[in-house]
This record gives C-alpha cells, structure tokens and sequence, in this order.
C-alpha cells in the first residue's frame, strides 16, 4: 500500500450499524467472564470515595491536585458519575468498560475507512478480540485507557475530516477531543505525532504548512500535559529514588527491549500475566544490546522498502511512538516491580493490528476469509479464558505468581490479602518469599511483622519492625507499631523512644500518642502522659477506648471534674458500659455529688448483674 486511492472529502462511509452490532456482540461474549469480577489491585483507589461523590467532590476532582490518585479529571468525572448510576454495583463499571473498549474499535474501523485502509472492519474486530486489551477492559482502573482511546479516535477522525477539507469546525472538534483524551490519560499525548505519521504515509512527504503547523497547538498540548504527567508521578506517586537510576544509555537499551517483548506479545499473546518479571538492564551484557540494533535493522529495512509500500514503516512508527512514554525514558512508578504490562501497549497494538488486518484483506476469496475467521475465533478464546484471571484479587495473585513466581510484589499483596482473611500460616509463607525476593523493600518487613504480631509472634515481629526501620529510619507506621508490640512484651522503656520517633514524623497518629500516653503513664510519669491521651481523642473523637483512658488517667491525676466529663463522653459513645459508670460514679462521689453518683453507682451493678 504506497498510499491511498484519492477520495473526495467526507465520502469516506462510517461503520456499518450491523458491523457495529457484530464488533459489539463479540466484545460482549469474549469479556462475559470479566463483567461478572470484583475489584482488583488498586480499583478502590479509582472508584469515587465518600467524600467526592458530591457536588463539591467533583469540583475538588478539577482542582485540587491529588485529590484523586492520578490528575485525570475526565475519567475521575466519569467514575462520579458512574457511582451516581449504578452506586458500587461492580457489574456497571466492568459492563461501561467493556462498551467503551467496543466502542473504541468502532471508531477504528470508522478513521480506517476514511484513510482507505483495506480490512477496516477486520482490524476493528481483531482489536476488540485480541487478549493483549483484557488487561485494560476487565480492570477497572483501566477505564482510563478505554476511555481516553475514544476520545483519541475521535480526535483523529475528527482532525482527518479537517485534513480534508479544511474546515475549523472539524479542527475545533478534534482538538476539544484531544483535550478531553489529555484528561483521561496523557498517554493520548502521542496523538499529534501519530497523524504526522498517518500524513507521511498518506503523502510520502510532509510540509511545515500544510502539515506540521496546523498540528502545531496539539503537539505543544501533548507535550504539557506529558511532562505535567511526568511529574506528578514523581512527586505524588513518588517515582523516583534507587530504583530508577537507569543511565540514558540503559534507559536505551530497556526501551528497545520493551519494543520487542510488546511487539512479541500482539503477534504470539502467550502466557500474559498480570506482572512480567523485572528485567536486570545492564550495559556491560553485550546480548542486550541486540535488542537495539534488532530495532534499528528493521527500520531500515522498512526504510529501503518505502518505495514500494510506506505502511510497514508507517505501522512501526505509530507502535514505537505511541509506545514512547512509557519505554523507560520516564519514571513509571510500576518500573519498580516490573518495565512492561499489557495495558501500556492498549493503544499501540491498533498500528500492530491495523497493518496485520490489512495483509489478511489482501488475501483474497474463501482463504481470506477462512483465515480472517479462524484468526478471530482463536484471539476471542484467548480472551475468554485469559478474562477469567481478573475475576478476583485472590484469582489474580495467585494466577500471577503460577506464571511468575519471582513477583515480589503478587507474593507480598497476596500475602496481605491473606492475613486479612486470617489465613496466616499461608500469608506469613508468602511474606517471607516475598523477602527472598526483595529484602531491601522494607513494607514487606513492616507487614511480615504485622503478620507476626497478629500470629502471637511477637518477639519475632520486633526484629522484622526493626528491620524496616534500618531500610527506611523515617517510616512512622513501624515506629509506632515497633512502640506498640515492645509495650505488648513489656518493654515499656524501649516503646517510648520509637512512639516520639513516630509523633516526630506523623504527628497526626492518634495511636501513636494513645502509645506514647500509656507507656508514660506505665512508668510513673502520668503527668506527661495526660497530654498524650488528649491528643489522641483530639485526632479521634469518636474513639471511646481513647476516651475511657484518658479519663481514667485524669482521675489518677485528682483532676475529677475533667475526668467525669471524659467519662460521660465515653457513655455518649458505648452506653451500656458497667465499669464507665462504676468510674464515673466514683469521681463524682469524691467530687460531693452524692445524688447523681449513686444513680451511676446503681447503673453499673445493675448492668453488671445481666452480664
């Protein structure tokens, strides 16, 4: 295909309504197993919480800068009001998902067509079949590529259109739809530098006028928000540090290696996992090296076969480019358990997808189209069964771990979710292969010690709190969880230290001052200890275990008025509590309020008496 037949503006035909249909049957039989799953990995941090579901939620998801866990306000709006719809019945998210990702290869098929690409409506069908985009459309969270991929195709069908004919309000369009993709996912950013390629291929030239300057506005769109993405990963997601001091010529020889492992992937998609494992990038392995020049050979070589036919080239340079972002030349903070995953090449695969579609339409007659069928009936297997991984968070880790089991990661979230469940033998198992594979990480130690704790282990928990503590000296939640298991064991003396440490750091721990409160007080210094309680059930209110012993410590001190306050508040909050009133009774005795503390008195023997 040296370029396109000549075709008069705005005569390109869309989908049809019945290809349509068929594209979005298919997406709906493939992906049943994955309308039915539940939450994984981070999808609780992705669905609106409580406090942005109302109306001044969502003007804070505009403007407020990580009131949600990425600067996507377009997918963050869609979440709020998706809530609003369907609230947290799960089956709506995956189902919109779903028909977004099918809407997506309509939308393929419809800037194919109108680029006269032959097998339009077979590359939209193998788009929305192949199981490389599982990982996008049955994860939640990834409503982000599906969504922002709509508004791309539409922007690129929009922008076509203005190609065409010149028109503003098809430019006006695209780049209000550009804009839109940008909010959804900055990945998108790549969209202006594809349709110079698309124009290249088209035209086999480009100039400034006529091509570049118009794009111009967009490119500069794309870079801002690329950078700005770039940053907020760094600053908020906190994508940087040791595991990221890749060199430029490391960081080289990693990108031409994802190329390959993705481009490996759309062509043979066997074995996908949900974590690949983390490649050793070293610049001194002459082997990793063949990774780039692979690369540049093949560019070559399309390069000398441009006059004979542009679009293999075309193809490459859309997949590399749409790919760029994330190749490793910026932080991703996911490059700390692994530098690929299937839903980072969600809309690269379409310049993959596209040139394979358009060699099977070249075939003709029944082989075509025999092949065609047979090549869509095994991707949409593949799916199917590949879908089934996302069913749950249980399903998901342990599917990982038997296609990878040297994740750190899946061993170290898998074994959170199985403390949770109270299934300790098996979560300390995995904790501890989990720091097999990574002992510099020190969460791992600090939740194998919340493990142990939880295990009666307490002893051994504390050589685990302070081993994260030697990786990481300012980690507050091990100081004061450290503080906390000494005072269990009775160390007081030693728990102190490490709950000042903790207060330092985050004086916002209300267990950490309740700690550092009972500790004092334990080791006859009450008066320092009054202060610490205060704090606490000032940070929560609501807690009437606090409460019960900052009172008590009040009364311990004489200082009864203060103390029979705290001890009504305590009955506010857990009425029905035999010893608060006995308590409570007793301070106001000794205060001379006779009447009133008989009445408490009498409350607490008789609630004594039922129990």
């Amino acid at each position: 295909m040296p370029g396109p037949p000549a075709r008069s503006p705005g005569r390109s035909p869309p989908a049809k309504a019945w290809e349509c249909a068929l594209i979005f049957a298919a997406a709906l039989v493939a992906y049943l197993p994955a309308i039915r799953a539940g939450l994984i990995w981070n999808d609780s941090d992705y669905l609106t919480r409580p406090d942005l579901r109302s109306l001044r939620g969502l003007g804070r998801i505009w403007f407020e800068l990580g009131a949600t866990e990425q600067y996507y306000p377009v997918l963050h709006s869609a979440f709020w009001l998706e809530h609003r719809l369907w609230g947290d019945a799960l089956a709506g998210y995956h189902l919109l998902n779903v028909l977004w990702h099918a809407a997506a290869a309509c939308l393929l098929v419809a800037v194919l067509r109108r680029l006269a690409i032959p097998g339009a409506w077979l590359a939209g069908i193998l788009f929305v079949l192949h199981p490389v985009a599982v990982e996008s459309v049955a994860w939640i969270s990834e409503q982000k590529n599906t969504l922002s991929l709509v508004f791309y195709l539409g922007a690129a069908l929009a922008y076509l259109r203005f190609d065409e004919g010149r028109r503003p309000r098809p430019y006006l369009l695209g780049l209000a739809l550009f804009v839109l993709a940008l909010l959804s996912k900055s990945v998108t950013a790549t969209l202006p530098a594809a349709l110079l390629v698309v124009l290249w291929w088209r035209r086999g030239r480009l100039s400034w006028k006529g091509d570049v300057a118009p794009l111009a506005p967009w490119l500069a769109l794309g870079a801002a928000s690329g950078l700005f993405s770039a940053w907020v990963e760094r600053t908020y997601i906190g994508a940087e540090g040791e595991h990221f001091g890749l060199n430029l010529g490391e960081r080289a020889l990693l990108a031409a290696r994802a190329v390959w492992f993705y481009l490996g992937k759309l062509l043979w998609p066997e074995n996908l996992t949900f974590i690949y494992p983390r490649w050793d990038v070293n610049s001194t392995a002459a082997w990793q090296y063949a990774f780039p020049l692979a690369l540049l050979g093949l560019a070559a070589a399309l390069w000398l076969l441009r006059r004979r036919t542009r679009a293999p080239l075309a193809a490459l340079l859309f997949f590399v480019g749409s790919l760029f972002p994330i190749l490793g030349f910026f932080n991703v903070y996911a490059f700390v358990f692994s530098y690929v995953a299937d839903h980072w090449q969600y809309l690269a695969s379409l310049g993959v997808i596209t040139l394979a579609a358009a060699g099977l339409a070249a075939v003709r007659g029944a082989p075509g189209r025999v092949a065609a069928a047979l090549l869509a009936l095994v991707l949409g297997t593949l799916t199917w069964r590949q879908c089934r991984m996302y069913r749950d968070l249980e399903t998901l880790y342990r599917t990982t771990l038997e296609r990878n089991p040297a994740t750190w990661m899946a061993q170290s979230n898998y074994a959170s979710l199985l403390n949770q469940q109270g299934r300790l033998d098996d979560a300390l198992r995995h904790y501890e292969a989990a720091i097999r594979l990574a002992p510099t990480y020190p969460e791992i130690h600090y939740n194998l010690a919340d493990a142990l704790v939880r295990a009666g282990r307490s002893r051994e928990a504390v050589g685990e709190y302070e081993a994260a503590l030697r990786l990481s000296p300012d980690y507050a939640a091990a100081h004061a969880n450290l503080g906390t298991t000494l005072v269990a064991l009775g160390n007081l003396a030693g728990a102190i230290p490490h709950f000042a440490a903790a207060l330092r750091l985050r004086p916002d721990l209300p267990q950490a001052h309740y700690g550092l409160g009972f500790a004092l007080e334990h080791t006859g210094r009450l008066p320092e200890a009054i202060p610490e309680y205060a704090a606490a059930v000032r940070l929560a209110p609501d807690d009437a275990a606090l409460r019960y012993s900052l009172a008590n410590a009040l009364g311990n001190a004489g200082r009864l008025d203060e103390a029979a306050t705290q001890y009504r508040e305590v009955l506010r909050l857990r009425p029905g509590d035999p010893d608060v009133h006995y308590n409570l009774g007793m301070a106001l005795r000794a205060l001379g309020q006779g009447a009133e503390a008989r009445e408490e008195l009498e409350s607490a023997a008789r609630l004594s008496a039922r129990h």
